[in-house]
């Protein structure tokens, strides 16, 4: 279990010590995509989805979900969050909706699973919210593309 944070010298699960960290201004964003049919597409584009505006209720829900993560990861750490911003975009080529979410905070651990659980729980609340039209929805490319802060510095991919 070399190198898990997670895992003790006994191999059992534990929560990470960080109280000898640094306190640090720490940021995370995460992507990913929904990919769905012309037609849902074409009811999340139109605003004419029968459960209300998708992108407005998929936004708020990617907010919530960043600010619940500690109660859904069971060794995630409560963090102060001061920043949760969701993007999302309609992608015609997709066809579908790409998000990507913005998490921040001053802390001693990163918000990593934060920003990832942000665009989880948009990604599923679309789903959820265009069901009744398109069952073969796929939820995917969920993955951070930058970490900044702490010890280990800035990580950023496209």
């Amino acid at each position: 279990m070399s190198g898990l944070t997670h895992f003790d010298a006994k191999g059992d699960a534990h929560m990470v010590d960080v109280s000898d960290k640094k306190i640090t201004a720490r940021v995370a964003t995460a992507a990913g995509w929904v990919r769905m049919s012309a037609e849902a597409f074409e009811i999340i584009s139109s605003g004419t989805a029968k459960k209300g505006d998708v992108l407005s209720v998929a936004q708020l829900a990617g907010i919530m979900g960043a600010k619940r993560t500690p109660d859904l990861i069971p060794l995630c750490h409560p963090l102060p969050i001061s920043k949760v911003a969701l993007d999302l975009t309609l992608d015609p080529d997709l066809p579908g909706v790409r998000i990507s979410g913005t998490v921040k905070t001053t802390g001693q651990t990163g918000v990593e699973m934060e920003a990832l659980t942000s665009v989880s729980i948009a990604g599923l609340t679309i789903y959820d919210m265009i069901k009744a039209v398109d069952k073969t929805m796929e939820i995917g490319g969920v993955r951070i593309t930058l970490k900044d802060g702490g010890k280990s510095g800035r990580y950023e991919t496209s």
